[in-house]
């Protein structure tokens, strides 16, 4: 094993069973890296080492025999695609390029679906939002899935420089979510505008212009991914096969899926919750303590919201008959005061939604946290000898007195708009200066955004100085069985208040969602 693609880092923790005494066993921890990687730096338990990158035992003792297979040849092109990538990285890098996919990286992330996504229920086009929602949730569901099956790590850095704007870097590399999120949504535009220029309702200049931006769109994306260093080819060509996979599961199911739920009884919904469920129980469990797993789980329980909205609007009078009539205030648009006047009830459906969103989010998350682990501990006892199911990195309800502290934050993790910068591998000096960043004494870099400085190596050179063993040392992010059913609530009510409650809500006031 190259001890260079570990980053310098192995959490001593992790070579252990939890019942060694590490502290006593000095030489035995000695010999144990001896073997495994002389050159390792040691460091105490607490430090981070990239997903992926653990020794080699880890994952062989953690993974059944065909998903190590399948991880053993992703590394070996890991190996191959991170040094084309450093001799590629070397030519082409410049300042505009690194500001210019890094921005437009921000196209492909959860955040911007999560953000944009909405806007179509406030203004009338419910099935566009469905339908993209739907491909968003396969797409993040699938690469997800993958990502914990595998274990593969990202291209190494150094040789490659790795930059990136959130939390991406801390998953697995294969396959790229960027990848077949892009392509899934460009192939929903696509066969949306289609039929338009079929039926001479789009003339052929604008249906070419149309195409020519969502393909140009779909090749920034992946582009970014390798110019960026957070992809290899192989994950990148997986994801756009799953893009191309989860639309077709999208254009031939989801409409006999959606009808069914509009002619179903109560068997309907509690059928997709069902399996929504488990989906969520049967997600593979990582090595690392990858955030995969979460990603997946927000994105389906806000497919399951949406799936239950389709079937309160065909069953609940209520929502049948006043939604989706009105037309928005100023929809003429004949005169700059009409014009004035779509604006500013634009503006209001928009904040008045996202706050929704919110005040959602601030009641239901902490309620969820109060209720879920007292109902774990009883059926944790009225079960018995039987086990409830635990994913691995999660703290079982038994193993702790209290519920979790909720932290809290503004907006929804799925909705964070973190501008942090990380920026890793052997060509990370001037980056963050190049993109107005902050640097500080611990070897972080951090732009505007929410928050504070991102780890940027183990103890790779970053902004010309180096990081020391004892600056590695971050708080465990602790997970609870709790937070699994907290996210399929929270987010499936997420979807419910965007889809169905707003729309409801701006009809009843007289604002209407129909643009026309």
């Amino acid at each position: 094993m190259n001890p260079s693609k570990l980053h310098h880092s192995i959490d001593v923790a992790d070579l252990y069973d939890e019942d060694t005494d590490v502290s006593t066993d000095g030489d035995a921890l000695e010999t144990l890296i001896e073997k495994i990687a002389p050159e390792v730096h040691v460091e105490s338990a607490g430090s981070n080492v990239p997903a992926g990158c653990l020794p080699d035992e880890a994952y062989e003792n953690a993974l059944p025999p065909i998903r190590l297979a399948v991880r053993r040849r992703l590394v070996r092109c890991v190996e191959w695609e991170s040094q084309v990538l450093g001799r590629w990285q070397a030519k082409l890098r410049n300042v505009w390029l690194d500001r210019y996919f890094l921005t437009t990286s921000m196209l492909g992330t959860h955040t911007f679906f999560m953000v944009f996504l909405p806007c179509f229920f406030y203004f009338g086009d419910d099935t566009a939002g469905r339908g993209l929602t739907y491909v968003s949730a396969l797409g993040v569901y699938a690469t997800s899935f993958f990502k914990d099956f595998a274990c593969s790590p990202r291209p190494y850095a150094p040789p490659v420089t790795r930059l990136t704007i959130g939390s991406h870097h801390l998953e697995y590399g294969f396959p790229s979510s960027h990848t077949a999120n892009s392509t899934s949504m460009a192939l929903f535009l696509m066969a949306r505008i289609y039929p338009l220029w079929v039926a001479g309702s789009l003339s052929t200049p604008v249906y070419s212009a149309i195409g020519a931006l969502i393909l140009f769109y779909v090749f920034t994306i992946i582009g970014g991914r390798l110019y960026l260093g957070m992809h290899g080819f192989v994950d990148c060509t997986m994801g756009f096969i799953l893009g191309v996979g989860m639309w077709l599961i999208y254009h031939l199911y989801l409409p006999i899926l959606e009808d069914w739920l509009r002619v179903s009884g109560w068997m309907a919904p509690l059928t997709s919750i069902a399996v929504v469920l488990l989906m969520v129980n049967q997600h593979p469990e990582p090595v690392d303590d990858c955030p995969c797993f979460e990603d997946a789980i927000a994105f389906m329980s806000v497919a399951l919201g949406m799936l239950l909205s389709v079937w309160a609007y065909a069953h609940v009078p209520f929502f049948n008959t006043i939604t989706f009539v009105a037309l928005h205030p100023g929809y003429e648009l004949n005169t700059s005061h009409d014009y004035a006047i779509w604006i500013f009830f634009a503006l209001v459906k928009l904040v008045t939604g996202i706050l929704a969103i919110f005040a959602w989010r601030l009641i239901a998350k902490p309620t969820a946290q109060s209720v879920l682990p007292p109902i774990f501990r009883f059926l944790a006892r009225f079960v018995r000898p039987l086990e409830l199911p635990n994913r691995r990195h999660y703290t079982p309800a038994t193993e702790y007195a209290h519920h979790p502290p909720h932290n809290l934050r503004t907006i929804p993790s799925m909705i964070d708009l973190s501008l942090s910068v990380t920026a890793e591998g052997a060509d990370a000096a001037g980056i963050a200066s190049a993109l107005d960043g902050k640097h500080h004494s611990d070897g972080t870099v951090t732009r505007r955004g929410n928050g504070s400085g991102v780890n940027l190596g183990q103890p790779e050179k970053v902004s010309n100085f180096y990081k020391l063993p004892q600056q590695e040392q971050r708080e465990k992010v602790l997970h609870y069985d709790a937070d699994v059913l907290t996210k399929v609530f929270v987010y499936a009510g997420i979807a419910i208040v965007a889809s169905l409650l707003t729309p409801t809500a701006f009809e009843a006031a007289g604002l209407g969602v129909r643009i026309s």
